[in-house]
């Protein structure tokens, strides 16, 4: 029972890429397929922004999995074919876009928001243990502190 469920998560888990490619875009050659695959794996949806042009199922997606093949079959490389799109639709369409000035807040964005809340929570530590510690006391706060308790003490005695 146990080996069925992997089985079926398996199967469930490796198909919704395979449900978004359609027969009518499939090249016959499977090395070009398996290479406009790869390409497609490494763009961007523009329409569901989160998955990539391999698992989506938009209208959009579906051109660019065509112009995709077709750049394929005019014998570009993958790197040539991944510069033309980017050359159209912007570095966006990259899932991994490079490390350049359009996208330094993208890729350092994260490190600096971890570098302020260290920051925050480092300050705000020092603050509560500064404010926990009391303040030494004088010598005359001494000595009023110990007449006081002399005077308590003579009253117990006394009474």
């Amino acid at each position: 029972m146990l080996i069925g469920m992997a089985l079926i998560a398996a199967v469930l888990g490796t198909a919704g890429s395979a449900w978004a490619i359609r027969p009518d875009e499939m090249l016959s050659n499977p090395k070009l397929e398996a290479r406009a695959r790869t390409i497609d794996k490494e763009l961007r949806c523009l329409v569901c922004q989160n998955e990539s042009i391999d698992d989506s199922d938009a209208d959009l997606a579906h051109d660019l999995r065509l112009l995709v093949r077709r750049r394929v079959l005019a014998g570009d490389t993958n790197e040539q074919v991944k510069q033309y799109i980017v050359a159209r639709y912007g570095n966006y369409v990259l899932l991994k876009p490079p490390f350049d000035a359009e996208t330094y807040l993208l890729w350092l964005g994260p490190l600096g928001l971890l570098l302020c809340a260290a920051g925050a929570a480092t300050v705000y530590y020092r603050r509560t243990v500064q404010a926990a510690e009391a303040p030494p006391i004088s010598e005359e706060e001494r000595k009023r502190i110990s007449a006081l308790i002399g005077d308590t003490e003579s009253r117990i005695k006394g009474a």
